[in-house]
């Protein structure tokens, strides 16, 4: 049985001119009570009509789906497209032009779905941004406001508001330092200074400048088992040292008294390092994981806890990695804890 699913222009038109002649010359053969002359009719007809046929969709159908094409792929008529236009397009099925028009509008809806994300990622780093920023003005406008009250007659009173009100504009400092970084980062604008060093080393000077914050918890930081042996990598010692200070940080605010850090450093394929940074502190839900590196964006389990922060630490972090060439990952699970990896060349003779 005949079937028009994947028919080509040509082969409509040899099939139309073919139902039109077949009728037309049997019945001027029957009238004329001659074969031959319904014969040569048949013949004169199938011709006739399936040029006619063919000009007709070449000249009507065809010049709108050259112009569909052309808005497509917003192309100008080259040579090469115009014996594109000229062989190959009318060789195509209506079923298969079909198929490139809906491909290209899956594409351009792909397209406006994600210029729809990029809005509602503007949104929310806006709201994020307006938050962090309000938090502290308010506390120091807070704050002066009651010293301007009456406050600055008490000696105790007046340094203890002046001491947070300090606290309070260190806080924004460190957040218009971090967004400026981020911004430089995501400009390309890194300018990194790679050198080889034992990363065991780094991370035990990293444990030491934070022993500030992790001795008031009882927080205990080691290197794992097995992962004590010096292993050297090439990269940036000082954006590294910030990634891994960033990462220790989160891992103690986001911890627990009497907790634990960890951090282990393996070979992979004996060109890159895997360096991972483990806590048992309260973890990430799994729905937010795909999210975290986001700028600002922090867990409802995130919020609640009151820690500072400019909430831009991840994000730089996967920033400068990504600058190295490299990946940075994270696996949590709620109430066990979380690790984060990234990966480093190896030593570079």
């Amino acid at each position: 049985m005949f079937s028009t699913k994947n028919i080509s222009p040509r082969q409509l038109s040899a099939f139309t001119a073919l139902m039109l002649a077949v009728p037309i010359s049997v019945l001027i053969g029957y009238v004329e009570k001659s074969w031959w002359i319904g014969l040569v009719c048949f013949a004169i007809i199938l011709a006739g009509s399936y040029f006619l046929i063919s000009f007709m969709l070449e000249r009507f159908i065809y010049r709108k789906i050259k112009l569909i094409y052309k808005f497509i792929y917003k192309t100008k008529a080259t040579k090469r497209e115009e014996t594109y236009y000229k062989y190959v397009l009318p060789q195509k099925s209506i079923d298969e032009v079909r198929e490139d028009v809906e491909a290209w509008a899956t594409k351009n809806e792909e397209e406006l779905e994600m210029l729809r994300q990029n809005e509602q990622f503007r949104k929310e780093f806006l709201q994020n941004l307006s938050h962090e920023f309000k938090t502290p003005v308010f506390a120091i406008q807070g704050y002066v406001d009651t010293l301007l009250s009456g406050a600055m007659e008490k000696p105790e009173i007046n340094k203890k508001f002046l001491e947070k009100t300090a606290k309070n504009v260190d806080r924004l400092t460190h957040l218009l330092n971090d967004l400026d970084e981020i911004s430089r980062l995501e400009r390309g604008e890194l300018v990194l200074y790679k050198e080889n060093f034992v990363i065991q080393d780094l991370v035990r000077d990293v444990y030491e400048s934070l022993s500030v914050k992790t001795e008031p918890m009882h927080i205990h930081c080691t290197i794992k088992k097995g992962c004590e042996s010096p292993l050297t990598v090439f990269a940036d010692k000082e954006k590294i040292r910030q990634v891994l200070t960033n990462l220790v940080e989160n891992s103690i605010k986001y911890g627990k008294q009497n907790g634990s850090i960890t951090a282990s450093m393996y070979k992979t394929d004996g060109k890159h390092i895997l360096i991972e940074i483990s806590d048992d502190g309260i973890g990430i839900p799994e729905k937010h994981l795909p999210r975290i590196f986001e700028r600002f964006y922090r867990t409802e389990e995130g919020r609640s806890i009151d820690v500072s922060g400019s909430g831009l630490g991840l994000a730089i972090c996967k920033h400068i990695i990504e600058a190295h060439g490299q990946t940075i990952h994270v696996r949590s699970t709620e109430a066990v804890g979380t690790t984060v990896g990234f990966t480093l060349d190896s030593r570079r003779d």
